[in-house]
């Protein structure tokens, strides 16, 4: 059977995150992907100057049309920017029994533009934290969700993780990527066991999408079968590849995207040269 995962997210008009990252990170990874939009964005690589959200209803409708037909495997959602829309995706996936479901919080733009009202986050906590296999909070990320400081250190953010799996979630992997030294560590913290993924950390600015890309590599694995600790492996190997060749693209005057297609493009027989 075909694996199929599902993103529920918004449209980077830019092509580098959200569903635009997703979509390009299933099919990098061998998943057919099928989508839902949240609400479309003027974005590129400088930043976001304008966001239309979907309405709600509209929202359900294009939940209750993909899951209707497809079989899924796996759910990531990303950008849900408005409180009617959380409740409204938080309905759908009991509706449809989705049990692998991927949460990436999505609050702040990596230009630093806001994708989340202030009055929606606690409607995230409260009905779709705890509806997700395992969410993945960035540092800032992290902390707004439990309104507290920026972990420091691994110690930290281990206490992090353990203090959002209270809010219901079954398993954190609360990313590193925001911290400094040698590796970029990310720790999966679930009730049962706890596993430490680090990678060299990579010094470019092309790293727009890295945490779309990193959420829907997660589904794309767990779409295939995979358990959550050998989905979060593969991703994190994915995403570390498609930032280290991110330098390769030339995308924008800004902070370009990670390269989804790294293995693909510049192999023998691809059809795109690279750049002298």
């Amino acid at each position: 059977m075909t694996a199929i995962a599902v993103t529920i997210a918004g449209s980077d008009s830019g092509g580098g995150a959200g569903i635009q990252a997703d979509l390009k990170t299933f099919s990098a990874l061998g998943v057919y992907g099928a989508s839902v939009i949240t609400a479309l964005t003027a974005q590129n690589t400088i930043g976001v100057s304008a966001i239309h959200d979907v309405p709600a209803q509209f929202v359900g409708a294009q939940i209750d049309a993909v899951f209707s037909d497809l079989e899924v495997g796996a759910v990531k959602i990303g950008m849900l920017s408005q409180a009617p829309v959380i409740e409204v995706v938080a309905a759908g996936l009991e509706r449809w029994r989705q049990v692998n479901v991927v949460l990436d919080p999505v609050m702040v733009a990596a230009s630093g533009d806001r994708l989340l009202a202030p009055q929606a986050i606690a409607t995230l906590r409260r009905v779709l934290i705890p509806r997700a296999l395992v969410i993945t909070p960035n540092l800032p990320e992290a902390a707004a969700l439990l309104e507290t400081s920026i972990a420091s250190n691994e110690s930290e953010m281990r206490a992090q993780a353990e203090r959002l799996l209270g809010l219901g979630a079954k398993a954190v992997l609360i990313k590193g990527g925001h911290a400094e030294g040698a590796e970029s560590v990310d720790l999966l913290v679930a009730p049962t066991a706890h596993v430490r993924f680090a990678a060299q950390r990579i010094d470019t600015r092309n790293s727009h999408g890295t945490g779309c890309t990193l959420s829907s590599a997660i589904a794309a694995g767990l779409a295939k079968g995979q358990s959550l600790a050998e989905a979060i492996g593969t991703a994190k190997a994915y995403v570390t590849a498609a930032i280290a060749a991110a330098d390769q693209l030339n995308i924008g005057a800004g902070a370009g995207p990670v390269h989804h297609f790294h293995d693909w493009w510049w192999r023998p027989g691809g059809t795109v040269e690279a750049d002298e």
